[in-house]
């Protein structure tokens, strides 16, 4: 038998486009036979999937000398591929790299946007389903365990995850600047674009309390505002809705400026003392630039919210080195509890060789000292000790051996040394 190794077979948003991304994906009932297939392969030991729109993963444990053969087979099968197309679109990673990229990636350092919270679920879910289907065993989930345990720590100990990095997250992180609470706030979205409709979901989410959707058609915003139980208003009256709006989202294909000093600053003099934000999330802008120069105006287009979200991933990218210098340790640490469990057996194996010449050396000579049974208790607790004394330092070195070297010689030589029976 070789030795036991950790492997990850994947493909990713990095390897792939998603035509390919989704043609190897697993859900449901699919994921869970696609499990207890591979689970049953003769050189898999454990395994789980992690299946996301971004990524692909099996890892699993094998001690074949050609540990990706037998998988690579199962999925040209399972999902009619050719082995031609995976080489191409992916990755294979054993040992250290396999459990450095898995803390990775539950970490969020391998995600598409790094620190999004949504992979740590995932990688969650995927190590429950394969737990509660019986494919993962020791390793498997002292792994997964563990890259759970590193994800908390990373997110707790950096700020990897907490600058805004996404145009709509940027303008409300900009909002909570001007306002500080956005509790009780009323926004207005003007238009019905993509963009400013995800703002909207998020200042909602962050207290915003109503919502006012403008629109030249009137259907439109009607439809708009029953997503966000707000009010429809069609585009004539405009200058009702800045009245009353605390925020204005603006995403329009109108050819000229929108919002103008004409309209926008009679509303804002109608309410003294409330600041107004606007963010003119269209291209080719919806809001006159001319209105920067206004008191109690704070205007944000989309290039100042593009440096906003440049610059949060430019901090977040500075906290994933800090959050690598985490991880790294881990990694070393799982390897060499990995390697130390390959050792266990043979330790065992030693220990019991030893106590079995120990019982066998006392049982003939005991009788003969004519000792008290105080005596013979004191004899045996020296031996004991003697016994362990002399095995520390060889099981020691083994386990330290075990890490540094192939796992597979220092048991071979360990076991001609101390004359102990083969595998």
């Amino acid at each position: 038998m070789g030795e036991l190794t950790l492997c990850c077979l994947g493909v990713s948003h990095k390897t792939a486009p998603v035509s390919v991304r989704e043609k190897f994906s697993f859900k449901g009932e699919e994921l869970e036979n696609a499990l207890l297939r591979l689970n049953a392969l003769p050189d898999v030991d454990e395994c789980f999937i992690l299946s996301t729109c971004n990524r692909v993963e099996i890892y699993f444990t094998t001690r074949s000398q050609t540990p990706f053969k037998g998988v690579i087979e199962f999925l040209v099968a399972h999902k009619g591929a050719s082995v031609e197309e995976i080489t191409k679109f992916f990755y294979r990673k054993s040992d250290q790299d396999a459990v450095r990229h898995g803390f990775y990636v539950a970490s969020s350092l391998d995600s598409m946007i790094v620190g999004e919270p949504q992979i740590v679920g995932q990688f969650k879910d995927a190590f429950y389903t394969a737990k509660e289907l019986g494919t993962v065993g020791t390793v498997l989930c002292r792994f997964c365990e563990t890259a759970l345990k590193v994800s908390k720590r990373v997110r707790t100990e950096t700020g990897i995850s907490r600058n805004a990095v996404s145009i709509s997250f940027a303008a409300v992180e900009l909002a909570k600047k001007i306002f500080g609470d956005l509790n009780g706030k009323k926004v207005a979205i003007i238009g019905a674009g993509e963009m400013a409709e995800l703002a909207v979901k998020h200042l909602i989410s962050n207290g915003a309390s109503e919502v006012f959707v403008v629109n030249r058609t009137l259907e439109k915003a009607q439809k708009l505002a029953e997503e966000f139980g707000g009010k429809a208003f069609p585009l004539t009256e405009l200058e009702t809705v800045l009245k009353l709006a605390d925020i204005v989202i603006s995403s329009t294909g109108a050819p000229g400026y929108v919002l103008t000093p004409k309209n926008v600053l009679p509303a804002l003099k109608a309410r003294p003392d409330r600041p107004m934000f606007l963010i003119d999330i269209a291209v080719p802008r919806d809001i006159d630039p001319a209105l920067n120069d206004h008191e109690g105006l704070y205007l944000y287009d989309i290039d100042d919210l593009q440096h906003v979200v440049e610059a949060n991933i430019k901090e977040r990218l500075r906290e994933a080195e800090v959050a690598k210098e985490i991880i790294e340790g881990y990694v070393q640490r799982f390897i060499k509890w990995l390697r130390e469990l390959e050792v266990a057996p043979l330790i065992a194996e030693l220990k019991e060789k030893a106590e079995a010449i120990r019982k066998e050396v006392l049982e003939k000579r005991l009788p003969k000292l004519g000792l008290t049974p105080e005596q013979e208790a004191e004899v045996d607790n020296i031996t004991r000790i003697i016994i362990n004394k002399l095995l520390h330092q060889p099981i020691t070195n083994v386990k330290k051996k075990a890490v540094e070297e192939s796992t597979s010689q220092v048991v071979q030589i360990f076991r001609e040394i101390f004359g102990l029976s083969k595998e």
